[in-house]
């Protein structure tokens, strides 16, 4: 097994993938560390904004050729069942993290070294990272990427602030069969939470909601949390009712976190969820995990190309990453806070009711335009 590379990324997700494929073109010597195996499913919502489509199909990646459903209407109802709906103004494709991931896999794998294994810790020395996993295997490298999520033990082992804050979220995932449009993503508040709605690949319904403990740990279950919380909304009230679970059980993750984070850390160059993690709500949480990877990449190669050090490196991938997702990150906390407020959200859906071409606008807050 070659022990030497010039990168190391930690984590196999969305970002991580994408940054394997775009620098391994340019033949840089690249190690995943990943400790799963593919294919496998995660708590996603699974709508990818079309910002990303251009850049994955010039990477190999067409989500469309694998089945992807089009999206281009968006419904968001609160918790009293008052609905808003509007056109996407960019659009996007639904399509599974079990399907996405797998199709990234596949196209890495030609030109990456994949160890599937779990990261112990990171050591910085003399310009050269050390990294050990519990396997008991150590790799070097000049750079490390961390893709590692939303939140991981590597976080806790770098001391990272937001991991010493409790979080009071919860999300948790499955598919259903039930018959909704194909084109629509829907978001359906209720009483702690929200959950959207979206047909994948497989033509099946992914069900990703985001709740608060306070309000999930009134319930017995999940399925008693679906059926006396989350159902006094009419909209999700019918789909919990009708349709089919797919999964044997949901998928849970707890402790999710949506403070501020550095997108460098001890040297370690952050993208994706590792650097900042978008309120689901806003619907484009996938689209700037797969961008971020493609900033770094960039700015990695020019840095190669131009002999450029570390440091004006670092300095280069901040800049860069504050000025596409600083104000986006921003905006999807004011939001969420103004949603999970039964007044603010009142006036809120009375507002946009009386002037429907506000909601694009908002839309448009959380995401960017196509990038190439």
């Amino acid at each position: 097994m070659k022990q030497q590379f010039d990168i190391i990324i930690i984590g196999g997700g969305l970002a991580g993938l994408t940054c394997a494929i775009h620098l391994s073109k340019r033949d840089v010597s690249v190690a995943l560390i990943e400790k799963n195996t593919y294919p496998n499913h995660k708590v996603c919502g699974e709508y990818v904004s079309n910002e990303v489509l251009a850049y994955l199909i010039k990477l190999g990646i067409d989500p469309i050729e694998s089945k992807a459903v089009k999206i281009s209407k968006f419904k968001i109802s609160n918790t009293e069942g008052a609905l808003l709906q509007a056109d996407l103004p960019l659009g996007g494709f639904g399509i599974s993290r079990y399907a996405l991931d797998n199709l990234l896999y596949k196209k890495a794998k030609t030109k990456t070294e994949f160890i599937f294994e779990t990261v112990a810790d990171i050591n910085f020395s003399e310009d050269i990272f050390t990294v050990s996993t519990k396997e008991k295997n150590t790799f070097k490298a000049k750079n490390v990427v961390g893709s590692f999520g939303k939140r991981s033990n590597i976080d806790k082992k770098l001391g990272r602030p937001f991991f010493q804050k409790k979080s009071n979220w919860i999300g948790i995932k499955a598919h259903y069969n039930f018959d909704m449009p194909n084109n629509e993503v829907q978001l359906h508040n209720f009483n702690g939470g929200y959950c959207g709605l979206s047909k994948t690949e497989t033509g099946n319904v992914n069900a990703c909601y985001l709740t608060t403990y306070k309000s999930y740990q009134i319930s017995k279950n999940t399925i008693d949390f679906q059926k006396n919380i989350m159902s006094q909304n009419p909209y999700l009230a019918e789909f919990f009712s009708k349709a089919v679970p797919i999964f044997e059980k949901p998928l849970t993750i707890s402790q999710i976190s949506f403070s501020q984070k550095s997108c460098i850390e001890d040297h370690i160059f952050m993208i994706g969820d590792s650097a900042g993690l978008i309120h689901p709500l806003c619907g484009n949480g996938m689209a700037m995990a797969i961008h971020s990877a493609k900033i770094f990449s960039e700015l990695y190669l020019k840095s190669q190309e131009n002999v450029t050090s570390r440091d004006a490196l670092e300095v280069a991938y901040v800049e860069e990453w504050e000025k596409n997702f600083k104000k986006r990150l921003r905006y999807g906390r004011k939001i969420q806070s103004l949603l999970l407020n039964p007044l603010s959200a009142k006036i809120g859906f009375n507002t946009v009711k009386a002037f429907p071409s506000i909601l694009p606008k908002i839309i448009n807050k959380t995401h960017g335009s196509p990038i190439i």
